[in-house]
C-alpha cells in the first residue's frame, strides 16, 4: 500500500517536471522565433538599404558617363572618353626614321609589351598566347602636335591631306592613309605572338617605335579579320615598289659591330651580332627614307644647330628636313649622302646609289635617350 503510494507520487512529480520542462521550451522557442523574425525584418531592411544605394550609384555613374562621354552636339571637342595606357612597348626601332611603314613586312623586328601590372594582373594575359597574332591599339606618341592637339584642339591646325609615298609625295585624305598625324593619334597594328611570361608580351614582325603606348590588345580571328574579297584603291595596285636592288656591306663593317656589341650586345634582344645584321638587311631591304629624301635629297639635308645629325622623318609633315652628320656640307650626288639608321640603340652608317644599299660603319648612338627602365634582352627570348 504504501509502495503503490509513492509510485503515484513519483509520477506525479515527473508529469509536474515534464510540464515545467514543456513550458519552458515552447517559451524559449518562441523568444527563438520571435529573435529569427527580427533578424530576418533586419537582414530584409538591409537588402532594400543596399539596393536602394547600389541604384543611387548606378544611376549617378550613368550620369557622370553621360555627362563625359555623349557627343556635345555644340561642341564636340567637350566629349571625352578617360583613356590611359595599360602598357609600354620596349622595341628594337630606337627611333621613328627606318620604323617599317606597315606590319609583319620585317619578320625580325622585335619587341616587348610590358605591362602595367597595377592596372593589368597577368591572369588578363592567360590564353592570349595560344593566338599566333594579335592587334595593338597604340599611340602615336612622338607625333609633334600632339600638346596643341590635347590642349587645343582648335589650334592644332589639323591638315586634311597628307603626303603618301606610293604617290610621291602626292596628298590624299588622311582618313585614306594609315598616317600617324589624324585627329586622334590612335594606331592600329598586328604582330605575331611569341609568347608571354608574366606581365610581358613577346611580339615580332612589328612596325612600333621604342616607347610606344598602348591602350589595348585583341587577339587576331582569321575568320572575321581577314577579309578576302576586300578592295584598296587603284593607287595602291600600282607597283611602287621600295625595295632596293641590292644590300652590300663594307669591309670595315663587321670590325666596327663587334666592337659596339662588346658593349651594348648584353642589352640587345637578338643573340649575336650575325642575328642583328640579319635584321638590319630585312629593314634596309625597304627604302626607308622618307618623300623629300627621295625626290630632293640634296636639298633636304642641312646641318643641325647641335652638329648631330638626324632623319628621323615622318612623310606627312609639311616641313620635312634632314641632317647631315656632323658638319658636313651638302653632298654633290645621291652616292655621298650619308644615311643614318637606329637600331637597337646603334647607329647604322649607310649610302644608297641607284637603289643600291652599302652599309659602312656602326657606331653607338649618342641621340638615344636611355631610360632607366630595366630592358628586356635576348635572354627573355631564349628561355
Amino acid at each position: 500500500m504504501v509502495k503503490s503510494h509513492h509510485s503515484r507520487r513519483t509520477r506525479s512529480s515527473l508529469r509536474l517536471h515534464c510540464s515545467f520542462s514543456l513550458y519552458f521550451l515552447k517559451r524559449k522557442s518562441k523568444d527563438v522565433d520571435s529573435k529569427i523574425r527580427e533578424l530576418e525584418k533586419s537582414l530584409k531592411d538591409s537588402l532594400k538599404h543596399c539596393a536602394s544605394e547600389r541604384q543611387g550609384r548606378i544611376r549617378a555613374q550613368q550620369a557622370l558617363r553621360k555627362s563625359l562621354t555623349e557627343p556635345k552636339v555644340d561642341d564636340l571637342e567637350l566629349t571625352s572618353y578617360p583613356m590611359a595606357p595599360i602598357g609600354v612597348i620596349q622595341s628594337c626601332f630606337s627611333t621613328r626614321n627606318g620604323t617599317p611603314r606597315q606590319p609583319l613586312i620585317v619578320p625580325l623586328s622585335r619587341a616587348c609589351l610590358i605591362f602595367n601590372s597595377a592596372r593589368v594582373p597577368p591572369a588578363s594575359l592567360e590564353g592570349l598566347g595560344d593566338y599566333t597574332h594579335c592587334w595593338v591599339i597604340y599611340v602615336f606618341h612622338l607625333n609633334t602636335n600632339l600638346e596643341k592637339l590635347w590642349k587645343d584642339p582648335a589650334k592644332s591646325k589639323f591638315k586634311a591631306k597628307v603626303r603618301v609615298p606610293r604617290l610621291k609625295g602626292e596628298r590624299m585624305g588622311v582618313f585614306a592613309t594609315r598616317s600617324p598625324h589624324r585627329p586622334c593619334p590612335i594606331g592600329l597594328t598586328v604582330a605575331k605572338v611569341e609568347a608571354v611570361k608574366g606581365n610581358i608580351l613577346l611580339l615580332s614582325g612589328v612596325d612600333l617605335v621604342d616607347g610606344t603606348p598602348v591602350l589595348d590588345v585583341k587577339p587576331y580571328l582569321p575568320y572575321c579579320d581577314s577579309i578576302q574579297e576586300a578592295g584598296v584603291p587603284k593607287w595602291l595596285t600600282v607597283d611602287r615598289s621600295f625595295s632596293v636592288a641590292s644590300i652590300s656591306f663594307s669591309e670595315g663593317f663587321t670590325s666596327t659591330l663587334a666592337q659596339c656589341w662588346a658593349i651594348t650586345g648584353k642589352n640587345s634582344l637578338y643573340a649575336s651580332p650575325d642575328e642583328f645584321q640579319n635584321l638590319l638587311e630585312q629593314v634596309l631591304s625597304w627604302d626607308i627614307r622618307s618623300v623629300s629624301q627621295r625626290t630632293r635629297p640634296h636639298e633636304s639635308f642641312i646641318t643641325s644647330q647641335n652638329g648631330n645629325h638626324s632623319n628621323d622623318l615622318s612623310d606627312d609633315n609639311q616641313d620635312e628636313e634632314a641632317s647631315s652628320p656632323g658638319n658636313e656640307q651638302p653632298p654633290q650626288s645621291s652616292g655621298d649622302i650619308i644615311y643614318h639608321l637606329i637600331l637597337e640603340g646603334l647607329d647604322v652608317w649607310y649610302r644608297l646609289c641607284d637603289g643600291n644599299v652599302v652599309v659602312e660603319k656602326v657606331t653607338e648612338a649618342s641621340t638615344v635617350i636611355k631610360s632607366d627602365q630595366k630592358r628586356c634582352n635576348y635572354s627573355i627570348w631564349r628561355d
